[in-house]
């Protein structure tokens, strides 16, 4: 009778438990090396476990909401029938990433270091690729300009808009009880204090969970601007100014993506992009959102919600195109009845500065032909 195999969860760093959030196999699969058994789930981060061989899924013994640590029991399998009992009684070759030899690249300058990935840019493609490679026992390097990974979406996009967005919808859930008979006072914004909730209690603590994760798995991270100098070389301008030439097999381009700028819009600190909306320097007065897409949506929600007069001009015939009108026109509404103004088929013609304001010039049916915010 064959023997079953025992699958563990294995060394999960400084972690003492994680939360089961998915099992990816059923009693009957056929696994291979490296397959994907589950998914867990920390305070800071996500990871999938892997399976360290092939073999045919007999039990299962965790299911989805059980908390798990080193050495919990995920399942057991019975060894395909390819392999041969000799191969079966030897213990998987251990991956030392530390260890593994590259090659030298050979390219008219020197380079300063040897990779197997290098891997340019550490947003959720970046770091999700530097991390599995690591997995895969290769060499890896992450190279990041900016002084913390995670890239656009965790530092000034996704994460820190929905924080704000849970913030407003706080407030006004408050407001919308009025209705029900029950009224609260108007809220007291400490700017300082939100600003401090959202950078340090939500995004730091995202931001520590991804720099631990990579050093788990011996992933370096360097910081720099990073460009290719030969086909398997990358000259690093690191942000203390000197520079490194980072040798590699294999690249990884995950760059992500910048604000882009209206032109000829003069430089003034009263006009921000979705980055510069995020820093909650003040709340306005009045604030003009050109673009109704999602991100200007999402900040023109949030501002509302802490006091500001918003107004949203889009150049298009509705908000947010390319998604389903039947989604948009609630969502349509309920913004017409909080936001000042909403101008569709409407276009920016020009945006001056001034010392009493801004003043942005439209051209379209229906709407000022300027406007000061």
């Amino acid at each position: 009778m064959t023997q079953l195999k025992k699958i563990n969860i294995p060394n999960i760093g400084d972690f003492d438990s994680v939360e089961v959030i998915e099992v990816m196999v059923k009693v009957g699969d056929e696994i291979k090396e490296e397959d994907s058994l589950i998914t867990v789930e920390s305070d800071k981060a996500s990871m999938d476990i892997p399976s360290p061989e092939s073999g045919l899924v007999k039990s299962i013994d965790i299911k989805v909401g059980d908390v798990v640590k080193e050495g919990s029991l995920i399942l057991s399998i019975e060894p395909l029938a390819s392999d041969t009992p000799n191969e079966s009684k030897k213990e998987p070759p251990k991956q030392d990433t530390k260890k593994t030899q590259v090659e030298p690249a050979s390219e008219s300058e020197k380079n300063d270091d040897e990779y197997d990935v290098a891997v340019l840019g550490s947003g959720p493609g970046g770091y999700t690729a530097a991390f599995r490679a690591a997995d895969l026992g290769k060499k890896v390097i992450l190279i990041e300009r900016y002084s913390t990974i995670g890239g656009v979406c965790l530092n000034v996009g996704c994460i820190p808009s929905k924080a704000l967005l849970h913030t407003a919808k706080v407030i006004t859930d408050a407001e919308d009880t009025s209705s029900h008979g029950v009224s609260f006072n108007q809220p007291s914004i400490d700017l300082d204090q939100l600003r401090n909730w959202k950078s340090n209690k939500v995004v730091k603590k995202l931001t520590m969970g991804l720099a631990q994760m990579a050093k788990q798995r011996d992933v370096k991270i360097i910081e720099g601007e990073g460009k290719f100098i030969s086909p398997h070389q990358i000259n690093v301008e690191l942000n203390d100014g000197t520079k490194k030439i980072i040798g590699f097999k294999s690249a990884i381009i995950a760059a992500g993506s910048q604000s882009s700028k209206i032109p000829n819009t003069p430089e003034d600190e009263r006009i921000m992009d979705s980055t510069g909306a995020l820093e909650l320097k003040d709340i306005p007065k009045k604030l003009l959102i050109i673009g109704g897409g999602i991100i200007g949506l999402e900040m023109g929600t949030v501002y509302d919600a802490l006091g500001s007069d918003v107004s949203v001009v889009e150049l298009s015939d509705g908000l947010i195109q390319g998604c389903d009108r039947d989604i948009v026109r609630p969502l349509h509404k309920r913004m017409e009845k909080r936001f000042e103004n909403i101008w569709l088929n409407t276009k920016v013609t020009g945006i001056d500065s001034k010392k009493e304001g801004v003043v942005v010039h439209f051209e379209g049916e229906d709407v000022p032909v300027e406007m000061q915010k």
